[in-house]
């Protein structure tokens, strides 16, 4: 069984984070581990406070994770802020490192979502940390999942319409400057708030496409883009092409959404787990 980790925050109704991202692993197969950057107090109502974690902790925590159960691919979630960004891109400059010395090691694929605000409104990183993301962490990365908000921050590009979008993308790949000559940064936008919620993936080649959407109507909408983001690292992780995976992401997170179960009086979570469900049945 291949492991894979995921650097987030913990969402305490499970909604989305580390434990949400736990679960999508396990429904592909694969084992999760986690660091937490960060404890938010919230409920499917609201995010009420949050809470970084230390930078030391997390730097501590990658590390020990790391000499006995190295990571077969990567997710980044919720970061809070500078700090422990600054302790990350550390971390994954240590594995490009050994990766560029030991001709033999596997690459491991490093998937960001960039969360920067809750559904909510509540701000999840910091100023500082916002442009650290930017100009240091996404240098680092694979691929990156935003949604409209995100990539209009990401790129300072008004991005409310599917023109706009697929657009944005592309300025977003081209100020990315990628470290040690690496190749460029691939982007897969989810579309979910556009009038037709279609999906738009920019692979580092630079000829882009669009995946279509479907609105599917439900309350269990909390956590989406942190689900597709964890389930197209799975699938990049089990072989897939990377068109192939953002499909199948969104076939995962489809199913999630249809087979939810009211949780909570607000936006629930969706039902993670139910390919592994469907199996039992």
């Amino acid at each position: 069984m291949q492991t894979v980790l995921t650097i987030a925050g913990f969402d305490p109704s499970s909604g989305a984070g580390v434990t949400a991202d736990l679960m999508v692993f396990a429904a592909h197969g694969l084992y999760g581990t986690a660091c937490i950057t960060a404890l938010t107090v919230q409920s499917t109502l609201e995010v009420r406070t949050t809470h970084a974690t230390p930078a030391a902790v997390v730097e501590a925590t990658l590390a020990c994770l790391n000499v006995d159960i190295p990571p077969a691919g990567i997710k980044i979630g919720m970061l809070a802020n500078a700090d422990n960004i600054f302790r990350i891109c550390e971390y994954l400059l240590q594995l490009q490192l050994k990766h560029s010395i030991d001709s033999k090691s596997a690459h491991i694929p490093i998937v960001l979502d960039p969360v920067l605000r809750s559904t909510s409104g509540r701000e999840l990183i910091d100023t500082p940390g916002v442009a650290a993301l930017r100009d240091r962490l996404l240098p680092l990365v694979d691929w990156v999942t935003p949604n409209l908000d995100e990539l209009a921050v990401l790129t300072g590009e008004t991005v409310t319409r599917r023109d706009d979008l697929s657009r944005a993308c592309q300025v977003l790949q081209n100020t990315i400057d990628k470290k040690f000559g690496g190749p460029r940064v691939g982007v897969f936008a989810t579309g979910g708030h556009l009038e037709t919620p279609d999906d738009f993936l920019l692979p580092p080649s630079g000829e882009g496409f669009w995946l279509r959407g479907e609105r599917i109507v439900t309350q269990a909408t909390h956590g989406t883009g942190c689900a597709l983001s964890s389930a197209f690292l799975s699938r990049l992780v089990l072989g897939d092409p990377p068109r192939e995976a953002a499909v199948a992401a969104k076939l995962y997170v489809a199913g999630a959404l249809r087979t939810a179960a009211k949780v909570g009086t607000g936006r629930g979570p969706m039902n993670h787990l139910w390919p592994l469900l469907r199996v039992t049945d």
